[in-house]
């Protein structure tokens, strides 16, 4: 009897040790299930975290451009909206060469302008004469030479005469957009040029900068800033400071947009047309 009894203790000490190992076994694959199960979840919220980031952060948009239509991407359009341009595409200031390269079809033949930059070394005032007032811009010639050289050789040519300004953004970054003959955003002169001034360029009130639709693709179209626009990355030529004038385009963006690109982003609803633009030794 004594050794029946020892047999079946063995047995249960057997049995008991079987049960405890495949407790531990199941402990330690539920150790393993959680500690997976919690690093897929903080990966998921990094994850996420770094969406939400990046969405916030995300370009500021259009015009302008400059998204950026000034792209300040100046879209389609050229928008501040507004890519970084390379520091390769950065002349040299004040810039004695210009490279203006043809591109697309003129909304007006104007032909190119001379690569020699013809207004260097001078200081000039723009007079935009509009259908609400003039608006008297600065222009920042010792700093974005190929920029003022070809808007003044525009001027000169009467490209901007009654043309209108297409575009105002009231939401986020707040411009006016001129400089399209045609009227739809997408117009331009016939030629592209580089950026300059970009380096820690800030758009704030009373800026008057290129809008574009990447680094490179400068042509006609600008914006101007009527409230303080940081959000904008420095895509876009800054080339004048508006120094008479800014209450016209602060009515007008008051009126508000008919938000054909999207709320706060349209044709401004009090029609602005650019009758002429003049310019002045200062």
């Amino acid at each position: 009897m004594a050794g029946k009894k020892e047999r079946q203790r063995k047995l249960a000490r057997d049995r008991y040790a079987r049960q405890q190992a495949r407790r531990s076994r199941r402990a330690h694959r539920w150790r393993v299930v959680s500690t997976v199960a919690g690093v897929s979840v903080a990966v998921v919220a990094l994850g996420a975290g770094s969406y939400v980031a990046f969405a916030s952060g995300g370009s500021g948009g259009k015009p302008a451009a400059a998204t950026t239509k000034p792209a300040a991407t100046p879209t389609a359009t050229p928008t501040p909206t507004p890519s970084a341009s390379p520091t390769a595409s950065l002349a040299a200031e004040p810039a004695t060469h210009c490279a203006y390269t043809p591109s697309g079809t003129p909304a007006r033949k104007v032909g190119i302008p001379p690569a020699k930059p013809h207004y260097q070394g001078k200081t000039y005032l723009a007079n935009i004469k509009t259908n609400r007032g003039t608006i008297v811009i600065d222009l920042l010639n010792s700093k974005a030479t190929c920029t003022v050289n070809s808007f003044l050789y525009l001027a000169s040519k009467n490209y901007f005469s009654n043309t209108p300004c297409h575009r105002l953004t009231t939401t986020g970054i707040y411009v006016l957009q001129c400089g399209d003959p045609t009227g739809t955003g997408s117009g331009g002169p016939g030629y592209q040029f580089a950026n300059e001034n970009t380096a820690g360029a800030q758009y704030v009130q009373g800026t008057v900068a290129m809008a574009n639709a990447g680094p490179g693709t400068n042509g006609s179209q600008f914006f101007l800033v009527y409230s303080n626009s940081t959000t904008l990355p420095a895509n876009y030529t800054p080339f004048g400071k508006i120094v008479s004038g800014l209450g016209i385009i602060q009515n007008v963006a008051k009126a508000g947009s008919d938000n054909a690109n999207a709320t706060g982003d349209g044709h401004p609803k009090e029609k602005v047309t650019i009758e002429s633009v003049t310019f002045t030794k200062a």
